[in-house]
């Protein structure tokens, strides 16, 4: 069947949450059930693939949602994908066809409705789909929801649902080899699965990052990755409803509850809409009598708020949410119940033209904002094995840190519902990407880009209630790719005509598009074509306009503090590696196999295909000593990581208003490795992540040393006024003061300021620049509440004493108390239990001489178990390692 046969009810779960809410079944005539039964799975056995892996052509149980991998790991046909070097033998996955089925039986109602459709939250990619025998749909687009009317093949009895999926490699690469000029992908496979140059990753409709990305493995999986369902109704189906904010300001919301309704006949309803206010009372009971034609009917009713509560990110004000709950009637049934929750929130993305050329930054409420926060990757390469407290966990990280945005890439998915309601719980503004993750697409192809602009229709309609939402992004790095990294140049050499036949397709896709499709769904919430860009002006990665990126460091090799000679716009994405947590590493290496360069390692840094630990030796060389052991190497890759990102994101921080924004890459992992990210694949923090809390806290300061100058800079997120003091002192590694000063601060709201400028020409002159460090506190009502400190030689150049580091570890009601002093400057200190899970309160931490802290440490472990156990490193350790 040609799917655009079926195109015109795709609109039925375009709220599948809500509609999942109706009332019972006895009540309500339009009703939404998964189907129920056992799936069973195989390997076709006539796919060149069975001859070696015979096991696999048997049919087994199968868990739907899910993935083709997984229901191999489940019955053991396969070892385990993230341990040890899997990889390599297991690409033949992806090369391979998979056929699902199920039997199922229908109730009575269902039956008697006169309308029955299939709907397919998620299929992934390439399926054709059997009901009772006769093939009904073929999908291309994993993105997109299927919905298919059976009303003529159902029975109430042993219904068979049978769909086949094809490799998304084997589908797509007969067209890709036989093109004459080859468009550029991402990451070519290593394994031979694929041709190295005939990619076909960006020509599928698929998460990008299945085909490998520096951060992942290459694992091209296939399943029936979101629910299965039945609806069915019988005349009157209510499509669409939303609420639509017109005006908003403290005074009044004016709002607009739409609906579209679809009749099979001229009919008469009712519709009854209730508000609830954030704390769940009511506050509104309104009522829509309508007189339907047969066909699309689009109803509206107005409502206002009088004193709205409004909805802030994170750090500037409660996330407020009102609940909308509609019951649509026909004569005294109700044949539908619908609940929105949305957030009162106005969103602009400012493009003011300055001294330095046009600004980016975003508006909430009319309160510009600094976006505070990280690139948001999937949280597993298999989405259906992520448990919504492991995704809680994540976002809580997150908004721990002091974040306020994350940036969802788009190489990956569109999140579920679940994932989108914690955000708006949590104030958590989200930058949503389409899901392009880079290379070339086929935007010149008229079928490729109404397949994308569907499944734009579907994702927006399906999340435009969500606050959190406060950017729709066309893609990630293509249009820098094209222009910047001599794509574009390479093809119009090649090829001219084809090249620019691409490129039209390019801003056909993404220039007119996608900007229609938000324009006409996205309630509101402003577009921007591609990251980095100045949303297609010449320069696509400026750092006058626009948004950035930076990999000038890592990438380019240039030492971090190159950092702070960049200060774009906006950064979107900048980064740096580091190893997990020992722990980790030990989850898919033995202790064995633990070097920086043995094959195990190798398999789980994708940086270089495998080179990666090269890079990162040159960081860490270039300020710290030589790692010693792979544990060694482990802790100096997460300070250089912490210390590098915090140089950058203090310097974005304090050179607003000029720059608006600093994300880095990345926030989480898919799988155990080595990676930009500051929260690994099991949740535990790296030493950045305790960094970031600080460096993103609302009031902090900044000491920054670069070419013999240290600027020290203090900044605030708060939006009144504050009545500080800073102080400022050079010290020595012993303790000595070879200056103090204290200084009353007016802080304004929401800025930041420059304090000093410190040469190291002008410092005491008993200072040695080998011992010698600046410190800055922010100070409120005598207590300092915020700190940073600036070293004036690199860490191998330093001469640190031992700092003479004394813990306890006592017990207190429900948790342990973990209580830390230094003698002398304790750098650096990273503690850990080994093996036994804990929680510490803060680590990755630095002890001026003199200075005590107490932890709060939550452990199952015994206080004899924990006082053992208890690791510390310090750099002065690694220094003595090096006389």
């Amino acid at each position: 069947m040609n799917t655009s046969r079926y195109s015109l009810r795709r609109f039925l779960l375009a709220a599948s949450s809500s509609l999942a809410l109706l009332m019972p079944a006895e009540a309500a005539s339009t009703r939404v059930q998964e189907v129920s039964g056992t799936w069973t799975f195989r390997l076709l056995p006539d796919d060149p693939a069975a001859a070696q892996h015979t096991g696999a052509t048997q049919w087994h149980a199968a868990q739907v949602p899910g993935h083709v991998h997984t229901d191999l790991l489940a019955h053991h046909l396969i070892v385990d994908p993230y341990v040890g070097d899997a990889e390599a033998g297991l690409q033949w996955i992806g090369n391979a066809a998979w056929e699902y089925k199920l039997e199922f039986d229908i109730d009575e109602k269902t039956f008697n409705a006169r309308h029955q459709d299939l709907v397919f939250e998620g299929i992934d990619t390439f399926a054709d789909i059997y009901l009772n025998g006769k093939k009904i749909a073929a999908t291309e687009n994993a993105f997109r929801r299927w919905v298919l009317p059976a009303k003529s093949l159902l029975k109430k009895r042993q219904n068979e649902l049978k769909i086949i999926l094809h490799s998304p490699i084997q589908s797509l690469l007969p067209q890709v080899q036989a093109m004459h000029s080859k468009l550029v992908g991402n990451y070519p496979s290593p394994f031979g699965d694929e041709p190295r140059d005939a990619m076909t990753g960006n020509f599928a409709r698929k998460p990008g990052y299945h085909y490998g990305w520096d951060w992942g493995p290459r694992y091209v999986t296939a399943g029936i990755w979101r629910a299965v369902k039945i609806a069915s109704y019988d005349d009157v189906l209510l499509q669409d409803f939303h609420i639509q904010q017109d005006q908003l300001n403290a005074q009044s919301a004016e709002l607009q509850a739409r609906f579209d309704v679809e009749a099979d006949k001229d009919a008469q309803i009712d519709l009854e809409l209730r508000v609830s206010d954030p704390d769940g009372k009511q506050i509104k009971s309104l009522s829509l009598h309508a007189s339907l034609k047969k066909g699309l009917n689009q109803l509206t009713l107005p409502l206002q708020i009088d004193h709205p509560r409004r909805w802030y990110p994170h750090g500037m004000g409660e996330q407020a949410l009102y609940s909308f709950d509609l019951s649509l009637k026909k004569g005294r049934q109700v044949i539908a119940e619908q609940k929105k929750r949305t957030g009162l929130r106005q969103v602009e993305l400012r493009r003011d033209k300055d001294q330095w050329g046009q600004s980016f930054g975003f508006a909430i409420n009319g309160i510009p904002v600094f976006a505070k926060g990280a690139n948001l990757i999937p949280f597993d390469m298999f989405p259906n094995r992520v448990k919504p407290e492991q995704m809680r966990a994540i976002l809580q990280s997150a908004k721990d840190a002091n974040m306020n945005m994350l940036r969802l890439w788009g190489g990956g998915y569109y999140e579920s519902d679940a994932f989108y309601d914690m955000a708006d719980e949590m104030g958590l503004m989200l930058w949503q990407d389409f899901m392009f993750g880079g290379g070339v697409v086929p935007g010149y192809d008229k079928k490729f880009r109404e397949n994308v602009v569907a499944e734009a229709k579907d994702q927006l309609l399906r999340l435009r209630s969500h606050p959190s939402i406060v950017l729709w992004c066309g893609n990630n790095e293509e249009e820098t790719a094209w222009k910047d990294w001599g794509i574009g140049k390479k093809l119009t050499e090649e090829n001219p005509i084809f090249a620019e036949h691409v490129w039209a397709g390019y801003v056909a896709l993404f220039g007119k598009d996608l900007r229609e499709q938000v324009a006409r769904y996205g309630a509101g919430v402003p577009y921007w074509s591609s990251s980095p860009s100045n949303d297609l002006a010449d320069k696509a990665n400026d750092s006058n306009n626009g948004d950035k990126h930076y990999w000038d460091v890592w990438a380019g090799s240039q030492p971090v503090e190159a950092y702070l000679s960049e200060t774009p716009r906006f950064m979107s994405e900048f980064g740096l590696q580091a190893w997990p947590v020992q722990s980790t590493v030990d989850a898919f290496a033995p202790r064995s196999e633990q070097k920086i360069d043995g094959p195990l390692i190798r398999a789980h840094q994708k940086f270089l295909a495998g080179d990666g630990n090269q890079r990162l030796l040159l960081y860490i060389r270039a300020n710290y000593h030589e790692p010693k052991s792979f544990a060694d190497f482990i802790y100096l890759s997460q300070l250089m990581h912490a210390e590098g990102i915090e140089m950058a994101s203090l310097h974005h921080r304090s050179s607003m208003p000029r720059t608006m924004g600093s994300l880095y890459w990345q926030l989480n992992d898919v799988w155990p490795g080595a990676s930009w990210s500051s929260v690994d694949y099991f949740g535990h923090w790296k030493a950045l992540h305790f960094h970031a809390r600080r460096f993103f806290a609302p009031l902090t300061v900044a000491a920054l040393h670069d070419k013999g100058v240290t600027r020290l800079s203090v900044m605030s997120d708060l939006l009144q006024e504050q009545n500080l003091a800073w102080r400022l002192r050079i010290m020595d590694v012993d303790g000595k003061v070879l200056r103090d000063e204290t200084q009353a601060l007016k802080m304004p709201a929401n800025s930041a300021m420059e304090l000093a400028q410190i040469k190291d020409a002008d410092l005491p002159a008993e200072a040695n620049q080998k011992t010698t460090y600046i410190v800055v506190e922010l100070m409120k009502d005598g207590k300092s509440i915020a700190r940073s400190i600036a070293y004036l030689q690199p860490s191998k150049l330093m001469q640190l004493p031992d700092p003479g580091l004394v813990t306890t570890i006592v017990a207190e009601a429900d948790h342990y108390r973990l209580d830390l002093h230094a003698d002398k400057l304790a750098r650096a200190v990273w503690l850990d239990f080994g093996e036994h899970a804990y929680r510490l309160s803060d680590n990755a931490l630095s002890l001026l001489p003199g200075e005590s802290m107490s932890l709060r440490l939550d452990s199952e472990q015994s206080l004899a178990t924990l006082r053992a156990s208890l690791r510390i490193r310090h750099l002065a350790q690694l220094q003595a390692a090096h006389p």
